[in-house]
């Protein structure tokens, strides 16, 4: 018996699937209701869209606290799951938050940031480059100064005037 498969539209030869007759009382896998049928089967291709990833769930101290406090009011069988199916929790969280109630973690309690941990800075680690680029800056205003007064010398030797410069420095 052969079965015709609809051919893909990304492929353009035909293929078909030879399936065993029935096996006594049983049918063979694939084998439709009637044996003398040729049925037609639809394979479509897969899905291509990606589903979208739920984020991590993150519970306050004051979410877990009061779940805890649920859990222990429950007295009845089935209660606690009936509180776990409502709230879309796991035994595992109410074990690990009543060991975390228990040692008096209530910073615990709260979820933990991810990822690295900040750096403390020293204040006097930033007070020390705030000096070191103050004083790059006054020695860069130096080297310019200097430059200038050297080209001022030269002007006033080529123009053959006299500077009396240690008289000006004395009188300061």
């Amino acid at each position: 018996m052969k079965i015709l498969l609809k051919p893909n539209p990304l492929e353009t030869k035909q293929t078909s699937l030879t399936v065993a007759p029935t096996q006594g009382a049983r049918r063979a896998t694939g084998v439709g209701a009637t044996a003398g049928d040729q049925r037609e089967l639809e394979i479509s291709p897969p899905d291509p869209e990606v589903t979208e990833v739920k984020p991590r769930r993150r519970f306050t101290a004051a979410y877990k606290l009061r779940v805890l406090d649920q859990a222990d009011q429950c007295s009845e069988p089935g209660q606690i799951g009936a509180l776990l199916r409502r709230e879309g929790l796991y035994s595992s969280h109410l074990t690990n938050w009543r060991k975390q109630r228990e040692q008096g973690i209530f910073q615990g309690l709260t979820p933990a940031k991810r990822g690295r941990k900040a750096k403390h800075r020293n204040l006097l680690d930033t007070r020390v480059a705030e000096l070191e680029r103050e004083n790059q800056r006054l020695q860069h205003r130096l080297k310019q100064a200097q430059i200038i007064i050297e080209a001022q010398k030269k002007i006033s030797e080529i123009l053959g005037i006299e500077q009396n410069l240690q008289n000006i420095e004395e009188s300061k």
